[in-house]
C-alpha cells in the first residue's frame, strides 16, 4: 500500500509538472487558437501581470523587457505575454480590438482563457491579474476594460487607448491607470488619422486620450470632471479621481517622453495595483 501511494504521488507530480512545463521565451504555452509566454517567480505566486505587445511584436519580445519582468517577479507576480493573431505575410502579431473588425479568433475571449489557463498551470489567483499593454496592446487592454471590466482585476494601458469613433459609453466600475507620453507622435494624446479622410464614412482614426478619460469618469460615476489629486514628480505628472463609485480607481500618468514604456513604469504600476487591490492572501497587510 505504501509503495502504491508513493507511486501514485509520483505520477501526480509528474502530471502536474508536464502540465506546467511551458513558459519563458522559448517554450510558449498553447491553447487551441493561440499561444502565450510566461515567467513565474521562484517563490509563491500571488497574481500576475498580463502585458500585450504592440503592433508587429510578440510575447517573446515582451519577456525581453527584463526590468519589468524582474520587478513583478520579485513582488510575487508572474508576467504573462500572449501572442496576437499573425499578420498575413508579415512577422509579429496584432490585436483585433475595434468593434466590427473580423479576425480568426475573438481576442477578448482569448485573453480571458489565457488568464485562466496560466492561473491553473502556475497556481496563482486568477482574480488578481493586471491587464496592461503597449501601443495597440494598450488599446486592446482598454477595449477589454470598456466591454467587460470584471474580466481582469485592473487595467494599465500604456500609449494606447480607445479609438474614434469613441464608444458612447463603457461598462463600469473599472480600475484603470492610463500612461502616455507628452511627445508621443505615434499615438499622440489627441490621436491621429491613419487611413482615409475625416470626411470618409469609415476612416481609421486613433482616439483622444483626454476624451477617453472622460468616458472612464462616466463609467466610474465620478463626481467631478476635474481631478481630485494632482502630483508633479520627477518622472510623471499624475492626475487621479477619487470621488467615484465604490470599486473603481482612475488615474492618468503623463511622462515627458515619446511612444515608449517609460522608466519607472513597473514600480509605479505595481504600487498603483497593490494600493487599489490590497494585500494578496498570505501577504502581510
Amino acid at each position: 500500500m505504501r509503495f502504491l501511494l508513493s507511486f501514485l504521488g509520483a505520477v501526480l507530480l509528474s502530471a502536474n509538472a508536464s502540465f506546467a512545463a511551458c513558459g519563458g521565451a522559448d517554450e510558449p504555452c498553447s491553447l487551441d487558437d493561440g499561444t502565450y509566454h510566461i515567467i513565474a517567480p521562484e517563490g509563491p505566486t500571488v497574481g500576475a501581470l498580463m502585458f500585450l505587445h504592440g503592433w508587429g511584436s510578440s510575447g517573446r519580445g515582451i519577456l525581453r523587457m527584463s526590468g519589468m519582468v524582474r520587478a513583478f517577479n520579485e513582488a510575487g507576480y508572474a508576467v504573462i505575454a500572449p501572442n496576437g493573431t499573425p499578420r498575413n505575410g508579415r512577422s509579429g502579431g496584432r490585436w483585433l480590438f475595434r468593434p466590427g473588425w473580423p479576425g480568426p479568433r475573438d481576442d477578448f475571449d482569448f485573453l480571458v482563457r489565457v488568464k485562466n489557463d496560466a492561473a491553473e498551470r502556475f497556481g496563482f489567483d486568477a482574480d488578481r491579474v493586471l491587464l496592461s499593454g503597449f501601443s495597440i496592446g494598450g488599446s486592446m487592454a482598454s477595449y477589454v476594460a470598456c466591454s467587460t471590466p470584471d474580466a481582469f482585476a485592473a487595467y494599465a494601458p500604456v500609449a494606447g487607448g480607445l479609438w474614434r469613433p469613441h464608444p458612447e459609453s463603457c461598462a463600469g466600475p473599472v480600475k484603470l491607470l492610463h500612461t502616455h507620453g507628452w511627445k508621443d507622435a505615434v499615438m499622440p494624446l489627441e490621436g491621429r488619422l491613419l487611413r482615409g479622410t475625416f470626411q470618409d464614412e469609415n476612416p481609421l482614426i486613433q482616439g483622444d486620450a483626454f476624451a477617453t478619460m472622460e468616458i472612464w469618469r462616466m463609467a466610474n460615476h465620478c463626481v467631478n470632471h476635474k481631478p481630485d489629486r494632482f502630483d508633479i514628480g520627477d518622472r510623471y505628472w499624475t492626475r487621479g479621481w477619487d470621488r467615484c463609485v465604490d470599486g473603481s480607481a482612475l488615474d492618468f500618468a503623463l511622462h515627458q517622453g515619446g511612444h515608449s514604456i517609460p522608466k519607472g513604469w513597473s514600480a509605479m504600476a505595481l504600487d498603483w495595483f497593490e494600493t487599489n487591490m490590497g494585500p494578496a492572501s498570505g501577504q502581510d497587510g
